[in-house]
């Protein structure tokens, strides 16, 4: 497989994390997905896109438990 982007060959699946965002909150999904090496360009199949997309309604319409890894913070003048 070559990169769409930069057309490197060096593809390898890692975890990585997904960001969804839910109000003013960003939530990591940790998955497993294909990524170039050379660009960063990641490749997600359908199944992974339909967790994604599950996960992010169960965020929106649930309580799950989740732990806090750190906080953002904006300046304000």
């Amino acid at each position: 497989m070559r990169c769409l982007i930069c057309h490197g060959e060096d593809i390898q699946t890692k975890q990585v994390r997904e960001e969804i965002k839910v109000d003013k909150n960003i939530i990591y999904i940790p998955i497993q997905t294909p990524v170039c090496h050379t660009c960063g360009e990641r490749y997600y199949d359908r199944r992974t896109v339909r967790y994604l997309e599950e996960m992010e309604h169960k965020l929106q319409s649930s309580n799950i438990h989740l732990q806090e890894v750190g906080k953002v913070l904006e300046l304000v003048e």
